[in-house]
């Protein structure tokens, strides 16, 4: 018994994490690579003998298919807008929350939060009516400023901006409690030994809080990054991809050949293909990271 405890214990207890990761994780990974390679559609999932294995024809006409690229694009738009600002946002509002004095910041802490608990289908539901051209909220607010109606979701380069809003809305109540809980850790001797020297609030900023919050800035852009690599419940609740295909993301990509136009062989090539770019994405930053820790 000593013998099982010491060697066999820990394997014991992480058996059901990992028994639940493979059925639901791994081994699903694996059948819808083994389906990326075939044409299995409606007909091959009532009877299997329909399914024909094509090798790669699947991705090669995954990125040869012009809406898959202008896909490609939306979501390197989105990842190139929406990454920095939710990064800086809810740095920000975790810099102001945190030093500030009063008791109204905790209320705000919870204020800033509350938008991630939500429900994303309810509130962009919610969302799509302030947007709407002819009677939403926020035309009728332009109006009465003397401005011209926008066309929040009917132009594809608006209809992008406003669907990153909504989500931005949504990210930085979560990563502000990230960043709130790093800034609490940075010991509080580094400060007072900067005021002894004299440094200001601006260099103590610069010079401690931020240096001190690189771990925490990488973490939020990495999973913040992958969030929006993975793009779909704003596009596909408010746009469905539209105007002309110019919201619709790989993510959305994927659902409508998989879901709408019943092509899983299809569609399963689609998500290795974003799967594949997320993993190499995700190890450049790493290796950079790893880069500036050697620094």
């Amino acid at each position: 018994m000593k013998g099982f405890s010491n060697s066999k214990a820990p394997y014991f207890f992480i058996a059901p994490t990992l028994i639940l990761l493979t059925v639901f994780s791994l081994l699903p990974i694996f059948i819808a690579l083994i389906i990326s390679f075939t044409d299995m559609d409606l007909a091959g999932l009532a009877d299997y003998s329909n399914i024909n294995f094509i090798g790669f024809k699947n991705y090669i006409s995954v990125l040869q298919d012009p809406i898959f690229i202008k896909s490609i694009t939306n979501t390197l738009f989105y990842v190139i807008i929406g990454v920095p600002c939710v990064v800086i946002l809810s740095l920000g509002i975790a810099l102001l929350i945190n030093y500030g004095a009063s008791r109204v910041f905790k209320v705000f802490r919870v204020i800033y939060y509350l938008p991630s608990v939500t429900n994303v289908v309810a509130v962009a539901v919610v969302w799509s009516y302030l947007y709407n051209p002819a009677f939403g909220l926020f035309n009728y607010v332009l109006e009465s400023a003397g401005f011209d109606k926008v066309p929040w979701l009917t132009d594809p380069l608006i209809a992008k901006i406003s669907l990153i809003l909504l989500a931005l809305w949504r990210a930085v109540g979560l990563n502000m409690i990230i960043f709130i809980a790093a800034l609490q850790g940075i010991p509080k001797t580094y400060y007072e030994a900067a005021q002894l020297d004299g440094a200001s609030t601006w260099k103590q900023m610069i010079h401690i809080t931020v240096p001190m919050l690189r771990f925490a800035i990488f973490f939020v852009s990495i999973t913040t990054m992958i969030g929006w690599l993975q793009f779909f419940e704003e596009p596909f609740v408010m746009t469905q991809g539209g105007p002309l295909d110019g919201t619709t993301s790989v993510a959305l990509f994927i659902y409508n050949n998989g879901f709408k136009l019943s092509n899983f062989g299809y569609a399963a090539a689609g998500s290795f293909i974003l799967f594949v770019a997320i993993i190499l994405i995700t190890l450049i930053q790493f290796r950079f990271q790893n880069k500036d820790t050697d620094m």
